[in-house]
C-alpha cells in the first residue's frame, strides 16, 4: 500500500526482499457482546470483565486470520479500520479484499507475550508481541513483531479502529 493506503501495491509489511516481516497482525476485537444490562461489560470496578473480553477477542482475531476468513476478519474491524507498517497505511476494505481473494494468507500467529491490556472508558489499547506466518504473492513472510490496537466499544461490542505494527529488535547477541 502507498503512504495514503490508496494506491494499489503490496500487503502492509510485505518486503521486497527475503529478509521476512510480513505484519498482518491485525489483531484485536470482535462482536463478543457485553455481559451486562447497561452495556459497560464490566464489573464493579470496570476493569476485569473488560481485560477478560478484550484477551478473548484478540486470541478470537488472531484464529479468524489464521483461518484467513475475511467475513469473520471484518467483525472484529470497526469500518474506519486501518493498519499501519513501514509500507503505510491499509485501510479495512483494501486489507480484506487480499484476504477474500486468497492472495494474502496466514498460516501461523502466535502471541510471544501475555497482552498488556489498558482500558480507558469505551476506548482500549491492546499491546503485544506476535510472530506469524503469512503468504503474499506465492512468496512466505515470518515476522516478529509488536502490535498495538485501538479498540472502541460500539454497539456493545469491542472493535479494533487502528492497528499498528512494528518489527521486533532481533534478540542482542544474534
Amino acid at each position: 500500500m502507498g503512504d495514503s493506503g490508496d494506491r494499489a501495491g503490496p500487503p502492509p509489511d510485505s518486503r521486497d526482499d527475503d529478509s521476512g516481516g510480513h505484519g498482518n497482525r491485525d489483531g484485536g476485537p470482535g462482536t463478543v457482546p457485553d455481559d451486562r444490562a447497561d452495556g459497560t461489560g464490566s464489573s464493579p470496578d470496570g476493569r476485569t470483565d473488560d481485560h477478560a473480553r478484550l484477551a478473548s477477542v484478540v486470541d478470537a482475531w488472531a484464529a479468524a486470520i489464521v483461518a484467513n476468513d475475511a467475513d469473520r476478519i471484518g467483525t472484529f474491524m470497526a469500518d474506519e479500520w486501518v493498519i499501519v507498517s513501514g509500507s503505510g497505511i491499509t485501510d479495512r476494505d483494501t486489507f480484506l479484499a487480499f484476504v477474500a481473494s486468497g492472495d494474502l494468507t496466514h498460516s501461523a500467529m502466535r502471541a510471544v507475550t501475555p497482552p498488556r491490556i489498558r482500558v480507558h472508558g469505551d476506548t482500549a489499547l491492546v499491546t503485544v508481541r506476535i510472530t506469524n506466518t503469512a503468504h503474499y504473492g506465492g512468496r512466505r513472510f515470518d515476522a516478529d513483531e509488536w502490535t498495538t490496537d485501538v479498540f472502541v466499544r460500539q454497539d456493545g461490542h469491542w472493535r479494533c479502529v487502528l492497528s499498528h505494527i512494528t518489527p521486533a529488535a532481533p534478540p542482542q547477541g544474534s
